[in-house]
């Protein structure tokens, strides 16, 4: 594993504010500058939760933030009811060593509210999701067991990303990937030709909304073939992922597709080994995998033609280190779940479903 990165990796402020999103927080409060996390702020809200800042100026930064903490939760208790509040720390707020704490104690409101002590300057972005759950765990939002499940889960995601990953080299050229009309072109090959297949979904959370699309396109353009569908949408998790992965089940279901369930939305980066044993019992001849593909061990998947979709374009090149043939990208794919309720179409499963014609 690198020492240090010098391509973009995620915030772990922003891991927490994904966070408290799914554990339903109405709204989240980050202890900064406006333009800390702006982009995904501003995506968050689209999905529901209302985002606000304390909006720190240069003199707070010396003389600190508690006040304008204190007006901010009152703000929000006054203008939104909610009924879950979190308040997420900044870089700013860790080096002026802001208490949050105390500014919850001391606002004087009543909504359910917790602190989440975090900063950007974490080695690893997971740091902002266990930060959130250990505060909602002592709150009692979530039980004992399922945060020592998340800490497991968040662990093998970790060392998945560091095996073969996007934190796996110093610097990883971005990529669009294969061509999609090639691909798809093969895939659809692959399925008419009576080899056995196996189609899965290993997604994170609520990008299954447009991952899934592609099994279902497959299925469309190929209804009668041998091909095992596979999707990780067991019901586990926090609030908002249990309630995602029922939908999208629903809907699959109701367009045909009964999948076999492994792992849970959040468990993608956890259910390599089980997806890799149910290949190995189906010895198929080719497989299409959306998602997380790199979760699953290369030794699984040797000898097997692999279509793999992914959405990070810096995941291309450790793909095809591991023997993936076609590796497609799907572009803004995360912008364009957030809020979603249903399944959205992607741009290879429309590919796919043009060239079935």
């Amino acid at each position: 594993m690198p020492s240090r990165f010098m391509h973009p990796r995620p915030s772990s402020i922003v891991a927490a504010l994904y966070t408290a999103r799914d554990l339903e927080v109405d709204v989240a409060i980050l202890h900064g500058p406006s333009g800390c996390s702006f982009k995904h702020a501003r995506l968050l809200e689209e999905d529901g939760m209302r985002v606000l800042t304390t909006a720190l100026a240069d003199n707070e930064f010396v003389f600190g933030g508690q006040k304008p903490l204190e007006e901010v939760l009152r703000y929000a208790e006054d203008h939104f009811a909610p009924k879950k509040i979190a308040v997420i720390g900044t870089c700013v707020s860790m080096i002026i060593g802001e208490d949050l704490q105390a500014a919850i104690d001391s606002a004087g409101i009543t909504t359910p509210t917790i602190a989440v002590d975090i900063h950007a300057g974490f080695t690893e972005n997971i740091a902002g999701v266990l930060a959130t759950l250990e505060a909602a765990a002592g709150a009692g939002w979530i039980s004992a067991d399922e945060l020592a499940r998340q800490h497991r889960l968040m662990g093998k995601a970790n060392e998945v990303e560091k095996l073969r990953g996007a934190a796996s080299q110093e610097y990883l050229e971005p990529s669009r990937g294969d061509l999609k009309h090639v691909a798809a072109q093969r895939l659809i090959e692959c399925a008419k030709s009576g080899a056995k297949g196996v189609a899965i979904l290993n997604a994170k959370k609520e990008t299954a909304y447009m991952f899934a699309d592609e099994l279902i396109a497959l299925h469309d353009a190929c209804p009668d073939a041998d091909i095992t569908y596979i999707a990780n949408l067991d019901n586990g998790g926090l609030p908002k992922v249990r309630a995602d992965a029922g939908r999208i089940l629903a809907e699959m279901e109701k367009r045909g597709i009964h999948p076999e369930l492994i792992g849970a939305l959040d468990e993608y980066g956890a259910n390599g080994d089980a997806l890799g044993a149910r290949i190995r019992e189906i010895a198929p001849a080719f497989a299409l995998i959306v998602g997380v593909p790199h979760a699953i061990p290369p030794e699984y998947t040797n000898g097997i033609e692999c279509f793999s979709v992914t959405n990070g374009p810096r995941q291309v090149a450790p793909l095809k280190a591991i023997g993936h043939r076609h590796v497609l990208v799907e572009i803004d794919l995360h912008p364009r779940t957030l809020g979603v309720r249903e399944i959205v179409e992607s741009e290879f499963g429309a590919v796919v479903r043009s060239l079935a014609r």
